[in-house]
C-alpha cells in the first residue's frame, strides 16, 4: 500500500513542482469555472457503472442456486472499491465479507466468483486496449506515432505487426504440443497450468448459465465500459474548452487513465496526469487539461467514498444486530 500510494504522492508533487505560479493560478481558475452539475452528472454515471457491476455479479451466483438482493450485492461492490483505495485488492475480500454478513452467502463461494469476474475482467480489457490500439482515432494516431517515431526510425506497418503476431501464434501452438507435457514434470509449470485451467474454467462457466444469463452477462460487460467511457464524455462538457470533444476523446482518454489506474493506489497523481496528456493530443491547454482529469477522477472516488461510507456503516449496523 505505501509504496503505491507514495508512487500517487509523488507524482502530485513531481507535477505541482514543475508549474509556474501563473500556471497554479490558471488551473485554479479552470476549477472555478468549471459547471459542476456536470461533475455530479460523473459521479451518477460512475455509480451507476458500479450497480450494472453488482448486476453482472449476481448473476454468477445463479449456477451454485444464492440469490443475492440487488441493493446488498450493489453495496458490496461499492466498498470493494473504497477497500481498493487503503490496500491493493482487499476489497475484493472485503466485498465477499459484507455479502455474508448482509446474505449469510459462505466467503468460499462468494471468492470463486469474484476470481471468475476478475479473470474476465481481464480479457475484457486486454480486448478493448487491442480495439484501442487498432482502432486509435485522428489526432491519437498521430500523436502515437510521432511519439513513436522520435525513438525508433523505422515503424512497422500493420501488416507486419499482425503478421509478426500469427507468427508467434503458431511457435507457441507448435511448442506447446512438443514440450508442454515434459514441462508438466516441473513444479512450477504444473502449479501454472492449474492456473491457467482453473481460468479457462472460470471463463466457461460464463457461458454454462443459461442462454438469458449469459447474453445478459456479456451485456452488462459492454454496458459497463461504455458507462466508463461515458464518464470522460460527461465531464468534457464541465468545460467550454472541451466541450466540443466527442466519444472518440473520451475513448482515447479512458485508455491513458485505465494506465494511471495500475500505477498507483487508485490512480491518484497519475490518472489526472495521463488524462491531460491525453487531452493535450486534441490541443487542449495544460490548464484545463489538468483540472479535467483531477474532476474526472475526484468524481469517482467521490461516489466510492460517500456511497461507500454510507454502506459500511450500514452493515455494520447490521452486523452488530445479527450477533446481538
Amino acid at each position: 500500500m505505501v509504496v503505491f500510494l507514495g508512487i500517487g504522492f509523488f507524482f502530485i508533487y513531481w507535477f505541482l513542482l514543475k508549474l509556474a505560479p501563473e500556471q497554479k493560478a490558471a488551473i485554479w481558475q479552470s476549477f472555478l469555472k468549471a459547471d459542476y452539475w456536470w461533475v455530479l452528472a460523473c459521479v451518477a454515471c460512475s455509480l451507476l457503472s458500479h450497480l450494472v457491476r453488482a448486476l453482472r455479479w449476481r448473476l454468477l451466483f445463479n449456477p451454485i442456486g444464492l440469490h443475492p438482493g440487488v441493493s446488498n450485492t450493489f453495496g458490496s461492490v461499492v466498498i470493494a472499491y473504497l477497500g481498493n483505495l487503503a490496500f491493493p485488492r482487499a476489497g475484493e475480500v472485503m466485498r465477499c465479507a459484507t455479502l455474508r454478513t448482509s446474505e449469510d452467502i459462505p466467503m468460499e463461494k462468494s471468492l470463486g466468483t469474484v476470481v471468475t469476474e476478475r479473470i474476465i475482467d481481464l480479457l475484457a480489457f486486454g480486448l478493448v486496449v487491442v480495439i484501442g490500439m487498432l482502432a486509435m482515432f485522428g489526432e491519437a494516431k498521430d500523436w502515437l506515432y510521432d511519439t513513436l517515431s522520435e525513438k525508433y526510425n523505422n515503424l512497422p506497418n500493420m501488416g507486419m505487426i499482425l503478421g509478426v503476431g500469427a507468427g508467434l501464434v503458431i511457435v507457441a501452438f507448435v511448442a506447446y504440443k512438443l514440450f508442454w507435457k515434459k514441462l508438466l514434470h516441473i513444479g512450477i509449470f504444473k502449479k501454472f497450468n492449474n492456473l491457467a485451467i482453473g481460468m479457462v474454467d472460470g471463463v466457461k462457466s460464463v457461458f454454462h448459465m443459461g442462454t438469458r444469463n449469459t447474453l445478459l452477462f456479456l451485456l452488462y460487460s459492454v454496458a459497463i465500459y461504455l458507462l466508463y467511457i461515458l464518464g470522460g464524455l460527461i465531464i468534457f462538457q464541465a468545460f467550454r474548452d472541451t466541450s466540443w470533444l466527442g466519444m472518440q476523446a473520451a475513448f482515447v482518454v479512458y485508455l491513458f487513465g485505465s494506465v494511471g489506474m495500475t500505477f498507483s493506489q487508485g490512480g491518484i497523481g497519475v490518472y489526472p496526469v495521463l488524462v491531460q496528456l491525453a487531452l493535450g493530443i486534441y490541443g487542449i491547454g495544460m490548464e484545463v487539461g489538468t483540472a479535467c482529469g483531477w474532476l474526472l477522477w475526484g468524481s469517482q472516488q467521490a461516489a466510492v467514498i460517500a456511497v461507500g461510507g454510507v454502506y459500511m456503516a450500514y452493515f455494520s449496523i447490521k452486523k452488530r444486530k445479527k450477533t446481538n
